[in-house]
């Protein structure tokens, strides 16, 4: 079968011939119909040799994959073959105090037990067929477009997952800022407007992105790169500033801008991997009082199926950009460039 792979450190993705798997007890193996590709993956190729930590090359990418049931695996029973399914990408242990409330993005002992999310460790669903270690880690998503389910699993599910938290924050005359308005950020407007009665504003660096947040729902959209931008937005808030910022970028740059938008008892959610390391002042005088800094990893697997029953009720618009297999390398390109519109998906 086809699969896209990282195979050498400092490398290019390549689209190569491996094996087909079959499922052992407990899997479920998953004819690929669409998989999403994501920055966090361009950070994981961008990883030095002596600071890899995800395992072995070479290593099958694709963390947002949906299928169709192809073959299941001794004792599995709660899905059917020719089923139409997410893959909840976060995988833990399923017994841990974070697991049993649905939290396996926090999974207490995926460390200790060498448990790894599909394409960011594990066998990804970037090729033709995947494994899928548990039959818990599958969501039904009827007959929604795969290219557009795709996504839901972490460019819905992530911002989702950090905006659902702040909620009680963002009421009616509430202002949220939406930093880095691409793949996850024209979700996470989206979100914001279905879920609150907050006033959207969104920041980016680049034209096209502004009017993808427009076009998503933001309210007001304005350059991150403009020197005023902090001004304008105090002016537009009445010197209140945020209830609730969202940085989807992760740059040193994004949060610089970021950090200085919070009001009083406001959240800052810091989404975006960037390239990592990026960090921001917190104390006394570096934020404003009883304003809450936090960063949150991917979301939980009841949240996946909200995000899906939100698409199926065409709440959520996902923008994507479609590509070939063979074509994929070339879409990690243009990931790592910058110049996707919205979310690029590989669809089989």
């Amino acid at each position: 079968m086809k699969a896209v792979q990282y195979r050498t450190f400092g490398g290019s993705p390549e689209v190569v011939e491996i094996e087909k798997p079959s499922p052992g007890p407990g899997q479920v193996l998953l004819k690929v119909t669409a998989s999403g590709l994501c920055h966090s993956d361009v950070f994981v190729m961008s990883i030095p040799e002596e600071q890899y930590f995800l395992g072995n090359l070479p290593l099958t990418l694709g963390h947002e994959g949906v299928g169709t049931v192809e073959e299941l695996g001794a004792g599995v029973t709660s899905v059917r073959v020719g089923q139409n399914v997410a893959v909840y990408g976060p995988w833990g242990c399923g017994v841990c105090h974070q697991c049993a409330q649905g939290h396996e993005n926090y999974c207490l002992r995926a460390t200790e037990l060498n448990i790894r999310a599909p394409g960011l460790g594990a066998p990804g669903s970037m090729a033709e067929y995947m494994i899928v270690d548990d039959a818990r880690h599958l969501v039904d998503i009827g007959d929604l477009d795969p290219a557009i389910a795709a996504p839901l699993t972490d460019a819905a599910l992530t911002p989702y997952h950090a905006i659902k938290s702040s909620l009680p924050k963002l009421g009616a005359g509430t202002t949220a800022v939406v930093l880095g308005a691409g793949g996850l950020g024209h979700l996470g407007i989206q979100i914001l407007k279905v879920l609150s009665a907050t006033r959207v504003i969104a920041l980016d660096v680049d034209e096209s992105k502004l009017q993808l947040a427009k076009e998503s729902g933001a309210d007001v959209a304005l350059l991150s790169t403009d020197p005023n931008v902090v001004a304008v937005v105090s002016e537009r808030t009445g010197g209140r500033m945020a209830e609730g910022v969202f940085d989807f970028a992760g740059y040193q740059e994004s949060l610089d801008v970021a950090r200085q938008l919070v009001g009083v008892g406001g959240d800052f959610k810091i989404v975006g991997l960037g390239m990592g390391g990026a960090t921001i002042p917190v104390g006394f005088f570096a934020t404003p009082y009883e304003a809450s800094v936090g960063t949150t990893y991917w979301g939980y697997r009841e949240e996946l199926f909200e995000v899906i029953e939100l698409a199926k009720e065409g709440k959520l618009n996902v923008h994507v950009e479609r590509f070939s297999i063979e074509d994929a390398p070339k879409a990690y390109e243009r990931l790592h460039e910058g110049t996707l519109d919205g979310r690029a998906v590989v669809v089989f």
